[in-house]
This record gives C-alpha cells, structure tokens and sequence, in this order.
C-alpha cells in the first residue's frame, strides 16, 4: 500500500508535559495537535497504548487489546463530578522532564479508584453500558485478570490457585462474584480510557493529523489473554513459558535480547483462520489511522529461546506463519494502512513476505553511515514505499549518535549531507524530508535538538528508560516554522504559507 507523501512526528503520550507526573490524554495531548499542524505535519506516531510491563515498557503489556489506565486524563474526570480540586493537587516530587513511574502510578491510581468509586454510586451512562456489551469479547476477562492480579499481588498467574489458572468455569464465576467491585474498576477504567483517545483522535483528524499506532508483535506473560487462551501459546506442564522471544546478537547487543515474551503456538492460530490476531489488528485500527507491526520478521521466522537461557544467544530460527496470517487479516478486514518494521537480521523471505503484500519498510539514517555507498539505509538507495526515521525510539537522538559515532560514521554523514556537524539533527531531519520515501517521520527530541538523556530506550536495558517527557519552554516558535518549510518545500505538505 503507498501512502501520500507526509511527514510526522514520533512521540508517546507518557512523553507530554502535564501536571500529573506523565502526559496523558489531557489539554497538553490537544496543544501538541495543534502545534503539529503548525509545522506541516500530518502524522503523529505513538508506541503502542497497551498497558506497561516490566521496566515500565509499552512492548510487555498486560493485555493486547486493553490501553493503558496511566494515560486517563484526571482533570477530564473532575468535570464529571468524579474528581475534585483538591485531589488533583499534583504531587510535590512529580518531575517536568522525567516518568518516575511509582510515583505516578500511585497517585494515579488512587485518585482512578476514586473516581470509580463516584462514578459506580451513580447511575451509569448508557455508553458506559454500551461500551462494556460492545467490547465483552476481550473485557470481560482482561477486567477479571486484573482483579485476580491485584488480589494475587501480581504473581504469575500460573501460581494462582490451580482452578483459576487452567480457568475452571465454576471457579472464575466465584472470583467474578467475589471481586465484583474490582471487576466494574478496570472496566470503568477502560471506558475512560477509549472515550478520550477516541475524543482526542477524532481532534486530530479534524485538523488533518493521522495517528501512526504501534503493535508489538509479542505480549507479555502476565497478560489477560496470555491466561484466557492458553492453547494460542507455548506454555509447558506447569502452564509456564517453553520458549521466550528474542532477537539473537546483533548492532545492539552481543548476546542478543531476551525478551522473555511467550512465543505463540502458531498451528493453533492457523486452525482458529487467525480470528485472535484478526480482532487484534481490527481493535488497533479502531484506535489509529496507520499500523506499525512492531518486529514484522518475526512473522517469516522468529528466534526461538529456551526458556532456561539467560541470553538470547542460544536459540534457533523456526519459522513464522508467512502469508497465511496475512492473507486471513486482509481477507477478513480488508487492505489496510500497516507499516513492516523490518529492522534487524533481514532475509529474503522477510522482504518477500514485506512485498507481496505491498508493505512499506522502515529506514533509519543513524543506521547508514557506517559502510559505503550501498549501504541500504542511505536516501539514494530507498524505494518509494518506505518510511525513514532518523532514529527511532530505540536510538539515540541524532546528536547523540553523532557524539558516539566512530570518525568514519561522522566524516561520511558530513560528506553525504553537506554539514559541519554543528547541526546534524537538522541535517538529518532535511535529508529524511527531501528523500524519496513516502513517509518521513522525525522524532520530537531531534527536533528540540536534544541529547543522549532524553532518549527513549535502550533495547536490552530493563531498567530507567521509557521515562523522558518534554516541558513547553522547550518549544520554541521558531522549531515549527522550521519543520513546516522544510516540509513544505520538499511537497510533504502545501506551501501556501511559505513566502518568495
């Protein structure tokens, strides 16, 4: 599928200023909408809005179809009568340009159980009805686990008590029974949650700004539907992982990572026509306009890790579903707006799988300037339907790859640019924008010409990452009129502001 050619911004939610310790759904999530539209842009991506899961990563969520409880709005929630003033009082040790994220999690949740407490004591709105009827496939056992979770003090729920691990019908309807008031809380949360991100999509669009989603590929272990379908995944005896996921050795690490992820028992996908992933994919493009899938070549072959290893260095490629997935999801919904992440050990079934389906791929400057001229992340060696980052989450900003590069990697982005290096986020920006590709998208801290601190992530570090938020002072007047002409002038978006 080719898209029109565009531009956009990378930024997660959690990354936006606002007053509760993390962005959120609220006023600033409206103003960074606004301000996109300033500078030309026409996309906004975000990582995926599941649930966060160990080291606080959108990659491990609780749940493949539930969002993320953190990211409610609570001042949305006071005008409803559910929230006061005096609750909404941030935290003294709330940070402007940091997540502590037990912290926020704290003070988050407790005010979202007040809420629902209010909220619960009322008579409920029929959308609250409606929402809950219409999302009952997924719903009702992600609001059970959740309760069951909590109760279990998040142990894995392999240890629960044997009849709700292998979810005996007569033992979940006693916890149902039992937990009910705790049930109608992650149920009210979730009802939260989809009313504003529709509200604050639907905002988007109005002014021209399409939403760019993420889909990981795996989820986490301790996750509702991990539990609920159980036959969908490599589990053992002991309803245990098997096999992990994971990515052998590779640019960023030496032994590899070892997500930990359970792996999916793919013939018993193929033998349901893909219907779990087929109401993933259409939940997700309910919520976005454009679908990243997150480690797209794990579907032609994944690395198989055994449980027991420490590292991702001994494990074995098998293979994926392939077509066959992609056939059920299209034939199912239709031609839809994806993007293959295909970083990382690419063979030629990967791009044969990408083609026949007329995905396009990604392309990462900070990942071309260390060979030579056939270096395929270079702008002279992309194919029209491709998407280019400058980095991604997962890289530094651009000028802390240029720090760290080697002498080779900064002469040649110099040569092949025309830089100095005094500017080289801008740089990058220019060459993402005047290439080729359909899509440029270019991280918000490239933009702000921010450092290594304020990257994103570290792939195979569990710990301090996914927390960097920006402030407004950091933005200034002059950043958006300089992302719209080089927009503008490279026919990603009109030039009818642009003065000769």
């Amino acid at each position: 599928m080719h898209f029109a050619r565009s531009s956009g911004i990378l930024l997660h939610p959690t990354s936006l200023p606002g007053a509760h310790g993390s962005g959120d759904f609220g006023a600033a999530a409206y103003h960074f909408v606004d301000w996109l539209a300033s500078a030309g842009q026409t996309l906004w991506q975000i990582l995926p809005l599941g649930g966060i899961g160990p080291g606080n990563s959108p990659y491990m969520s609780s749940s493949a179809f539930a969002g993320n409880v953190l990211l409610i709005d609570l001042a949305e929630l006071r005008e409803h009568g559910w929230l006061n003033e005096a609750e909404l009082v941030p935290h003294p040790g709330f940070q402007s340009h940091r997540v502590d994220y037990g912290l926020v999690h704290r003070f988050r949740m407790d005010r979202l159980r007040l809420a629902a407490r209010r909220f619960c004591a009322a008579a409920a709105p029929t959308d609250y009805a409606a929402f809950c009827a219409d999302q009952h496939s997924w719903l009702d056992d992600y609001a059970l686990f959740m309760a069951l979770a909590d109760h279990h003090d998040w142990q894995d729920w392999s240890a629960w008590e044997p009849k709700l691990a292998r979810r005996d019908k007569r033992a979940l309807a006693k916890a149902a029974a039992s937990l009910h008031d705790e049930v109608e809380f992650w149920k009210f949360c979730q009802w939260c949650f989809f009313r504003q991100w529709h509200a604050l999509k639907q905002y988007a669009n109005q002014r021209g700004i399409q939403i760019v989603g993420d889909i990981p590929i795996f989820i986490a272990y301790q996750s509702a539907e991990v539990w609920a379908r159980q036959e969908l995944f490599i589990l053992d005896q002991d309803r245990r992982p098997a096999v992990v996921a994971g990515v052998p050795p590779d640019f960023f690490s030496a032994t590899g990572q070892r997500w930990g992820n359970p792996l999916y028992h793919w013939p018993a996908h193929e033998k349901e026509g893909f219907a779990w992933w087929i109401a993933r994919i259409r939940q997700t493009i309910a919520l976005v306009d454009i679908v990243r899938i997150d480690h797209f070549r794990g579907f032609a072959g994944y690395w198989e890790i055994p449980a027991s290893e420490p590292t991702a260095i001994h494990g074995r490629w098998m293979p994926g579903p392939g077509a066959k997935l992609f056939e059920a999801i299209q034939q199912a919904l239709g031609k839809l707006p994806i993007i293959a992440e295909d970083l990382g050990i690419i063979t030629p079934d990967v791009t044969a799988l990408r083609d026949q389906f007329e995905l396009p791929g990604m392309r990462i400057l900070q990942f071309a300037f260390g060979g030579d001229a056939s270096n395929s992340f270079l702008p002279h060696n992309y194919a029209r339907n491709t998407v280019v980052y400058g980095g991604t989450h997962d890289n530094d900003t651009a000028i802390g790859w240029f720090e760290a590069a080697t002498p080779h990697e900064r002469a040649f982005v110099c040569r092949y640019l025309g830089s100095d290096g005094q500017e080289i986020h801008w740089s990058l920006i220019q060459a993402a924008s005047q290439s080729i590709a359909d899509i440029a998208i270019h991280p918000l801290q490239d933009v702000l010409g921010l450092t290594s601190d304020c990257r994103m992530n570290l792939p195979g570090k569990g710990e301090g990452y996914w927390e960097w938020r920006f402030s407004w002072d950091q933005v200034q007047p002059w950043h958006a009129e300089r992302l719209y002409e080089i927009t503008a002038v490279h026919g990603r978006c009109a030039m009818d502001r642009l003065s000769f």
